[in-house]
């Protein structure tokens, strides 16, 4: 597709746009001044989807009117509320329902997976994540190597990029696995990697994790609703992701767990179980011994809290309409016409960090301000009060993120110039 540098080719290219009626359904930022922002922030904290306020309202009156009888009654009742979760979140994902779970918050769930699949032994007990790897995903995993009484020096094993890149290679994994493939009790990685956006190869890295006999997971906070997945037939023995961002669920979403079906019985891996975990048909029986549900709810602790799903209710509703090839097809416009007036304007003053191949981003273009990190800070400060909300990473990183159900191309067009003028 070909682009100009002025306003009426963002203009056109919103007219033809057809997910553009989708922004209505969101209550985007606004100025002081109550004008509109030019929101590219969603890898960060998504907007509110506008039927929230009316899905938060039905819960606190079925808890006014209801009370405790709320858990049983009606088509709502809280009891199996977050079941409905399990079907859009697997379509999301490329999974089967039974794979996925709607419950707690990312880094617990993946204190969870380390639990059941992090299982060290004389042959196997090193973990790989890679370098620069998001600080909560690491201080989980260093948490568990001092569990089992391993020095993390000598068992943390980073994938590390080329000296002044930020883009993870293919060879360079090969290579740590064919080095340390049979020491390697885990490898853990995410599917878009949250400073540079970019997207990595999830069904290669899996099938030589497993190739040389290691277990492998995914932290998927950066992927889910914004990259096309297929986690059942790729085949991760785990994932695990967060709510708030491409997924609009609200500060403190509920997050979301996949443990692939070949799991699902295996009586083998060890757990730290609750009682929503337990066979639904007894939970009440409040019987001592515990009889895990099948799948994913299997690795559930406790009742999920209600007001915090219902946000991901209303967002989810948005997806199944909106279609997630739909939205991919868009996201690829969008972050190539960012590309585009990044290059075309901007090419003395920065460096476009993420990989310029479709197959290897998702929403999200990461650029290195070349100016000081005093000045680079202070134009990020000039970029918000000209009502661009981006995310700013010191010293000298700036993530922008188009997510295609909200944002039109005249935010990105709008983004450029007001970046243009914050760097003069």
């Amino acid at each position: 597709m070909k682009f100009d540098p002025g306003i009426e080719c963002a203009r056109t290219l919103d007219d033809a746009d057809t997910l553009a009626p989708f922004r209505r359904y969101f209550q985007l930022p606004k100025n002081s001044h109550g004008q509109p922002t030019s929101y590219l922030c969603g890898h960060s904290l998504g907007p509110m989807p506008r039927s929230v306020r009316k899905l938060m309202n039905r819960e606190m009156d079925r808890w006014a009117h209801r009370a405790a009888e709320g858990h049983f009654d009606g088509n709502n009742a809280w009891y199996d509320y977050h079941e409905r979760f399990s079907p859009p979140l697997a379509r999301l994902v490329g999974a089967q329902p039974s794979e996925t779970v709607a419950m707690n918050s990312l880094t617990v769930n993946l204190h969870l997976m380390l639990v059941s699949f992090f299982q060290p032994n004389p042959k196997r007990y090193k973990v790989m994540v890679e370098a620069g790897t998001f600080p909560s995903d690491r201080y989980a995993v260093v948490s568990h190597l001092l569990y089992h009484g391993l020095d993390p020096k000598d068992t943390l094993i980073e994938f590390a990029p080329e000296p002044g890149s930020l883009t993870l290679k293919m060879d360079e994994y090969e290579r740590i696995l064919e080095t340390e493939g049979e020491r390697i009790a885990l490898v853990l990685l995410p599917g878009v990697h949250y400073l540079s956006g970019q997207l990595l190869d999830v069904q290669r890295i899996t099938a030589l994790a497993h190739k040389y006999g290691c277990r492998i997971g995914f932290d998927l906070a950066h992927s889910i609703g914004n990259v096309p997945l297929n986690l059942h037939r790729w085949g991760p023995d785990f994932a695990v992701w967060c709510s708030y961002k491409y997924l609009n669920g609200g500060p403190g979403a509920v997050g979301g767990c996949f443990i692939h079906d070949r799991w699902a019985q295996d009586e083998s891996l060890p757990r730290l179980a609750g009682w929503w975990g337990h066979d639904k048909q007894r939970r009440m029986l409040m019987e001592p011994e515990f009889c895990q549900l099948r799948g994913a709810e299997g690795w559930q602790l406790s009742n999920p809290p209600i007001f915090s799903l219902a946000p991901l209710e209303a967002s989810l509703a948005i997806f199944e309409q909106a279609r997630l090839p739909r939205l991919r097809k868009k996201s690829e416009i969008l972050t190539s016409y960012l590309r585009y007036l990044l290059e075309t304007n901007l090419a003395r003053h920065i460096k476009i960090l993420t990989p310029s191949r479709k197959a290897e981003h998702g929403c999200q273009i990461s650029v290195k301000l070349n100016i000081s990190s005093r000045k680079a800070a202070g134009a990020a400060q000039k970029l918000r009060r000209a009502g661009v909300i981006a995310d700013w990473r010191p010293p000298d990183v700036l993530r922008l993120a188009p997510a295609p159900l909200y944002n039109r191309f005249q935010d990105v067009f709008r983004a450029v110039r007001a970046l243009e003028r914050a760097l003069q």
